[in-house]
């Protein structure tokens, strides 16, 4: 009995993690680990049988035409959208940065999106508005202009849903605004007294100093984009013609669609290397690019 007493003392922190210890290995390790073996495979997740080792799943990737047009669809996604709503977000964060009547109240409403942007609920209503019977259409409709199809045209749909995830700045905009307010105030004013303008102020200034809550944003916001699911899947399905089929929902269409684990897994796992590529690029140029304050040069 004591000596269980002096065990239990001594490994007590061991003890208090192993219902954490437990779920990581058995709801993240072990489906890490076994869809990298299954990735190998054409296991069949319905019938789980599977004929054995093959690198036939990663070749398809790159060389059957529907997986390579939802790989480079994705990449024009993240490319797109990304860049947009890194702007966007610094942009509305420095207006709202200033002293102004009401600011709280501008800068909850511009934070709503964000929260309500992801949800199934806005995509329904988004893609009322942007179908091809929706409000949109139909306001220009009663002005006389034949509007695009902006759902069902493969030129538009693409751009629609990044609009979607532009939307969604919010979060990115809080983190921005909280490093503005961190940018010491007498800096401006020696600016000010030099005679620099409040753009030369902002890129002189203001953006060296928050570069890295800029990197931040764009390793978060890159991960995010590459992993987007909900707004192709509700408004599109991933049509028309296929314009809007990113990885994500190439995957969840093989995986639970079709069955084929094997090829899904697959799948998973190039769009993990190519996220572990973009992160680790993003890494090593921020030594070029990246102000930290502590920094003795």
């Amino acid at each position: 009995m004591n000596k269980l007493k002096k065990f239990g003392k001594k490994n007590i922190g061991f003890i208090f993690i192993i219902p954490w210890l437990i779920g990581f290995l058995v709801f993240k390790a072990y489906p890490f680990l076994s869809s990298l073996y299954y990735s190998f495979t054409d296991y069949n997740l319905f019938t789980g049988k599977s004929d054995g080792f093959t690198l036939q799943n990663y070749k398809d990737v790159f060389t059957i035409a529907v997986e390579k047009t939802a790989l480079i669809t994705t990449f024009k996604y993240a490319f797109m959208t990304v860049p947009m709503k890194l702007v966007f977000a610094l942009f509305i964060a420095y207006i709202l940065n200033f002293k102004l009547k009401g600011v709280n109240l501008f800068r909850t409403i511009y934070y709503v999106p964000s929260i309500l942007g992801g949800s199934v609920a806005i995509a329904v209503l988004w893609k009322a508005l942007f179908n091809d019977n929706g409000l949109i259409r139909s306001g220009f409709a009663l002005l006389g202009i034949d509007a695009p199809h902006f759902m069902s045209d493969p030129k538009w749909a693409l751009l629609m849903i990044s609009i979607l995830r532009v939307w969604q700045f919010g979060s990115a905009m809080v983190v921005f605004l909280a490093a503005l307010k961190g940018v010491p105030t007498e800096l401006y004013e020696a600016a000010a007294i030099d005679g620099a303008s409040k753009t030369r102020q902002f890129f002189s200034i203001t953006v060296p100093l928050i570069t890295p809550v800029i990197f931040y944003n764009l390793v978060t916001q890159l991960v995010q984009a590459f992993q987007e699911f909900n707004g192709p899947y509700i408004i599109t399905r991933g049509g028309p013609l296929g314009s809007t089929t990113l990885m994500s929902l190439l995957i969840y269409n093989n995986a639970f669609v079709s069955y084929d684990m094997g090829k899904a897994s697959a799948q998973a796992w190039v769009l993990f290397v190519i996220l572990m590529i973009f992160t680790m690029i993003s890494f090593w140029s921020q030594k070029h690019w990246v102000y930290y304050g502590d920094e003795e040069n």
